[in-house]
């Protein structure tokens, strides 16, 4: 007659009962997870605290590399996405579970608590001041930051182009002067029939490019505006 094999899950719950009963074991386990919620909810308060802080105390050996980044590398992305990079507190959407649970984990592994979280995000994700999908970021020090989690959908293929004129006055004015030129040209190929095509289309583009110009300024004044490289770092909506 051939030997049963063992059944593991039988054995382990014998093993388990010698050493200690059920009753006990429920408390040892209620402890451990009120002590876990505990952790959570002191995370999810820190996330909404308005606190400046510089660095947080990492164990240098236990940083990986490839979530390592300085300001510059983050307000170059910023500007080139029109994002925002700012406090937590200031972040409107509630922070997934799987964050808190990275951020959990991370200050288990480091000994420390970690403050003085960041969020990269489009504009309308943050709760901003007015003037009369998302990175969460902690800072290590002297400017460096570490990425702890992404969330959300990936960014529009598209967006860095669709935000481009608005990335700084240069961009906007040669996104102005290309418009012109091309409402010149449509002007000039429907209306003009005369032998100075040059002279009309000089005249086309100077007076296009001044009404285009008028318009564009007036639209950033009333909406209150401004460009990709001064809003990445502002908490205020309209500066």
């Amino acid at each position: 007659m051939l030997a049963e094999k063992p059944d593991l899950v039988a054995r382990l719950l014998n093993t388990r009962n010698k050493s200690i009963n059920q009753a006990a074991l429920m408390q040892q386990i209620q402890a451990i997870l009120a002590e876990d919620e505990t952790h959570r909810a002191a995370i999810k308060a820190q996330l909404g605290r308005e606190e400046a802080v510089a660095a947080n105390r990492f164990v240098f050996d236990l940083l990986e590399t490839d979530r390592i980044f300085h300001i510059d590398q983050i307000r170059a992305i910023c500007i080139d996405y029109r994002l925002r990079f700012l406090d937590s507190h200031y972040f409107k959407n509630p922070t997934p579970e799987e964050a808190i649970s990275k951020i959990n984990a991370l200050q288990k592994e480091h000994g420390t608590v970690l403050s003085g979280f960041k969020i990269m995000a489009p504009s309308k994700t943050f709760k901003l001041k007015n003037y009369d999908d998302p990175l969460l970021f902690a800072p290590i020090g002297n400017n460096y930051f570490y990425l702890i989690h992404k969330w959300g959908t990936d960014l529009s293929a598209y967006r860095k182009f669709i935000v481009r004129p608005v990335r700084d006055f240069g961009s906007l004015l040669v996104t102005l002067a290309v418009v012109s030129l091309l409402v010149s040209l449509l002007i000039t190929a429907v209306l003009f029939t005369g032998d100075k095509i040059d002279q009309f289309m000089l005249i086309a583009f100077l007076f296009t490019f001044k009404s285009i110009c008028g318009v564009a300024l007036y639209y950033c004044f009333w909406k209150g505006k401004s460009f990709n490289n001064t809003i990445w770092d502002s908490e205020f909506s309209n500066r």
